[in-house]
């Protein structure tokens, strides 16, 4: 069984915990609510996930092209890479 991994390691910038003020600036400029938070590693833009009703989380994705986020949700640690649409933890160390 092979394994897939993430080839975009190397865009990952940003990997702060959650933000003080944890919002989906997007919702808030629109007067809209979100589920979770998620933050892109390459640029810190917070957005909120595709649960949430705007998807904006995946829309900066699309826009950008910044590959992986990061849950924001407080106890998760796990990482998404859309390109590579694989999920993953980075080991501790």
């Amino acid at each position: 069984m092979s394994e897939q991994i993430c080839s975009h390691l190397d865009t990952i910038e940003h990997l702060e915990e959650r933000p003080p003020e944890a919002v989906c600036p997007d919702c808030v400029a629109i007067g809209s609510s979100w589920v979770h938070l998620r933050r892109c590693t390459e640029c810190g833009k917070v957005g909120c996930c595709d649960d949430s009703p705007n998807r904006h989380a995946t829309a900066h994705y699309r826009n950008s092209e910044h590959p992986i986020i990061r849950s924001l949700e407080p106890g998760e640690d796990w990482l998404w890479c859309y390109a590579d649409e694989v999920a993953f933890r980075l080991a501790r160390g």
